[in-house]
């Protein structure tokens, strides 16, 4: 959903001031609104209001009653105190009760168009700030998935449609891109969700074995068949039985499986017994089932039997942006299960990570990851941690400007402030001004980050 446009509320008594005001901010191309007095201005604002400008002097309710109900009520505005030239000492009294600049009269519009533009950046920057911490804090993804780019919330918006129904669907994608997890939501957003799950692979069972894995068999069905075992379809009854890699299924168990998804029924191995189950089927592979019905390798009728709806997972290469949160997701898995300290990440390691095509997908980063946190025996994890083949290209990387690290928000929010101060020279108003926040925001970081004067 997109976000509505912020304002700027203008409250000056002087029809002249307030106008001229209003005027220069709508040639801007930001939205205005206006008011005679504090008490008309407070009927006017709501949470679309960003920056509140007011005049210090006013009939009534006076600015900095102004500014007390805004701070109040209205935690999200930020206010500009607009006051004559001789009455700074009460400007600056409203910047300590929580004010965010100020302005002296008469007002210079590119001034005042200046530190409202501050402002607004500032907000980006700290809805941006708090939305990268969100996702790498593992909070962005769907049912344990973990990914933002656009590939991977196209696959969150099948899932909640097909989660709703009981349609067969097949999941196509690379090995270890997370087909199974995948399946899993499906089931943890459907109604069966407290019913069993019950997960399967085509690949993993012996051919001799699979179809009493499937079905079930009864005693003495065959050598070694010492009592009746039910079959992961009569186990997965009323909740979702999931078949990997269905294209290692030989064609016998093909036809088999064709049946049962005529009608979901099914007999045990050695019993003419006809059992009927309510099973939600989902499948997966990482085969391309249309080249494999073309080479007479798997059944064509089957094929369209479970390709009823079917959800593809991007390989990793082709989802860059979900790598960082990926990264960060697993360093503090494997730090909280192996007991070891959240490392930070540099700047070049993160480019690393980003370049590599990862052929072995999520599970390789997160085995890669999982390596790196219990080998590491100092506090950031650097390029020449990882594997061989990730390191290409650290060299022309140590050239060139490496982008930033979104793993260390707070280090660079640090080396910003002191930038700032060392620049204006220890002066904490310039500073806070050049950073677009309030002097009260830069003294609580200064103080948070133990920077010294």
């Amino acid at each position: 959903m997109s976000r509505r446009p912020e304002k700027v509320l203008v409250i000056e008594d002087e029809l002249s001031s307030r106008e001229a005001m209003a005027a220069y901010l709508k040639y801007k191309k930001i939205p205005v609104i206006t008011a005679s007095c504090g008490d008309e201005g407070l009927a006017q604002m709501d949470n679309d209001v960003a920056v509140v400008l007011t005049d210090l002097k006013m009939p009534g309710l006076d600015g900095m009653a102004v500014l007390r109900e805004i701070r109040a009520r209205y935690s999200g505005a930020e206010v500009i105190i607009i006051t004559a030239y001789g009455d700074i000492s009460s400007a600056v009294e409203a910047m300590r009760l929580g004010a965010a600049d100020y302005l002296t009269k008469p007002v210079n519009p590119e001034e005042l168009f200046l530190k409202i533009r501050r402002i607004f950046d500032s907000r980006n920057l700290r809805r941006e700030n708090i939305e990268l911490k969100r996702q790498l804090g593992g909070e962005q993804g769907f049912e344990g998935i973990i990914g933002i780019s656009p590939a991977m919330l196209t696959v969150f918006q099948k899932i909640q449609i097909v989660a709703t129904t009981s349609s067969t669907v097949l999941i196509t994608g690379p090995s270890g891109s997370g087909k199974e997890l995948v399946a899993r939501a499906i089931h943890q957003t459907s109604p069966r969700r407290n019913l069993p799950f019950i997960a399967i692979s085509g690949a993993a069972i012996p051919e001799t074995l699979v179809e009493s894995e499937l079905f079930g068999h009864v005693k003495g069905a065959f050598t070694g068949a010492i009592e009746n075992a039910i079959g992961k379809f009569e186990a997965a009854d009323g909740g979702t039985l999931f078949i990997d890699e269905i294209a290692e299924l030989n064609l016998s168990i093909q036809a088999k499986l064709l049946r049962v998804l005529e009608d979901y029924t099914f007999s045990p191995v050695g019993s003419n017994a006809v059992k009927k189950v309510d099973v939600r089927m989902v499948f997966a592979t990482n085969k391309d089932l249309g080249t494999l019905v073309a080479a007479g390798a798997f059944r064509e009728d089957l094929y369209y039997r479970v390709k009823v709806i079917n959800i593809r997972i991007p390989p990793l290469a082709d989802r860059r942006e979900d790598i960082p949160v990926l990264a960060d997701y697993f360093i503090r898995k494997f730090a909280a299960r192996h007991g070891r300290s959240v490392p930070l990440m540099a700047r070049n390691t993160l480019e690393c990570l980003r370049r590599y095509d990862w052929p072995g997908n999520v599970r390789e980063l997160r085995n890669c990851m999982e390596s790196a946190v219990v080998l590491l025996q100092k506090k950031e994890l650097m390029p020449e941690d990882l594997p061989p083949e990730l390191q290409t290209g650290i060299v022309a990387m140590s050239i060139s400007p490496a982008l930033p690290s979104p793993m260390t928000v707070e280090a660079l929010e640090r080396e910003a402030i002191e930038n700032a101060l060392h620049k204006f020279g220890g002066n904490r108003t310039r500073s806070a001004e050049s950073l677009g926040l309030s002097v009260r925001t830069l003294q609580r970081k200064i103080a948070r980050y133990h920077i010294p004067d």
